[in-house]
């Protein structure tokens, strides 16, 4: 039988490094599943494998789409789906690795026929939340899905705006459209986690921030600081930098927001993987473990 093998984990923690080890070893492609290194414009910020990583192993869905693009996990479903069939032929073994969570569940699990927005409804919210805040569509969720309001992350626009567009642009509730009701797949699936302890990971993260920094993070950003109400670009690492930009903070302060909220993705990271008990977690540097677990799994 085939295996997506799963490397995942918080951001920082060293995915990359492992998987490219793993790929190596297991003669297959990387198929990644961070949904921000999609985009091609987006290379420091979002630390994209190097050309040198790229030209080791083969990987797909880097650099792919432009931050002009509307793309989303369904979309993404359906791709990768289509691209493992292909893979399937060639490979025993395919990696899949990534800490978007919404885009791992979407390999793994399956997403719910959740309709394509079009783009007058997109517009609408997107309108009425400039204008009116982020408390004004809170309460527009709770009045149109209550069931929804209650799980949703509040302070989390971009998830409370597309719960917005569904009820809007159905007439249902979203949580109606979601059965999450898991879907047949055609392989075997092996999932890695991968994570330190927290002093440790946030050490690292905090010195990846200063790396992003010295390769030229705001000067990446700024080429797109025009365009800074895009969705793609309303992410960590580029989101403070337009802050500084608009002159709201100084460049420490953005540096030291970008390593605050890089923590706090990385702690909501892992509260949505620990949820799940088909993870076997190990540490990044555990070289010899990893590979010989993998080994033991594979039928």
């Amino acid at each position: 039988m085939n295996t997506l093998i799963v490397i995942t984990g918080p951001t920082g923690v060293g995915k990359t490094n492992i998987s490219l080890q793993l790929a190596e070893k297991f003669g297959c492609p990387v198929i990644s599943a961070d949904s921000r290194q999609f985009y091609r414009e987006l290379k420091i910020g979002t630390a994209a494998p190097s050309e040198e990583e790229l030209q080791r192993v083969k990987h797909y869905f880097i650099g792919t789409h432009s931050i002009f693009d509307e793309y989303n996990a369904g979309q993404y479903e359906e791709d990768v789906i289509g691209l493992l069939d292909e893979l399937f032929k060639k490979h025993d073994v395919v990696l899949l690795v990534g800490g978007s969570m919404m885009y791992v569940d979407a390999v793994c699990n399956g997403l719910d026929n959740i309709p394509t927005v079009d783009i007058e409804t997109r517009r609408f919210w997107q309108k009425e939340y400039a204008a009116k805040g982020l408390e004004f569509i809170q309460n527009e969720l709770r009045r149109l899905d209550e069931k929804h309001y209650h799980e949703v992350d509040l302070k989390n626009p971009k998830r409370i705006l597309h719960a917005l567009e569904i009820c809007t642009m159905t007439g249902n509730s979203y949580s109606d459209l979601r059965t999450g009701e898991r879907k047949k797949r055609n392989f075997d699936i092996l999932k890695i986690g991968l994570n330190l302890p927290r002093p440790e990971l946030y050490e690292r993260i905090n010195r990846r921030v200063d790396l992003m920094m010295e390769a030229g993070l705001l000067k990446e950003a700024s080429q797109f600081y025009p365009y800074k109400h895009l969705n793609t670009l309303n992410t960590v690492g580029y989101k403070e930098i337009y802050a500084f930009m608009d002159g709201e903070w100084d460049i420490e302060t953005a540096i030291s927001m970008i390593k605050q909220n890089s923590r706090r993705y990385a702690k909501r990271q892992l509260t949505w993987f620990n949820r799940d008990t088909e993870i076997n977690w190990f540490r990044p540097d555990d070289e010899k473990n990893i590979p010989d677990f993998i080994n033991s799994q594979l039928h």
